[in-house]
């Protein structure tokens, strides 16, 4: 990652604030989805995550998504 993308990131991620405390939507942790699913088969790495390697404004909340259906849910299938 080149040094103008981690200042960018770094802007973002200090000036972003969830406006939901971070407190995680009921409707993103119904089911699995294949990002979900790719965050758990990458064992929560953002490194390795094709999110982080795209140019977004937001911060990933996989990983807490991904803790809170395997409580949930269980593991994902494997058919998808």
């Amino acid at each position: 990652m080149n040094c103008a993308r981690l200042y960018r990131k770094s802007i973002i991620s200090d000036l972003y604030v969830p406006q939901n405390d971070g407190e995680l939507s009921d409707s993103i942790t119904q089911s699995w989805t294949l990002q979900a699913i790719e965050c758990y088969e990458l064992g929560q790495n953002c490194s390795k995550c094709s999110i982080t390697r795209g140019d977004y404004s937001f911060i990933c909340q996989m990983p807490k998504v991904v803790k809170t259906l395997l409580q949930e849910q269980g593991k994902p299938p494997k058919h998808l």
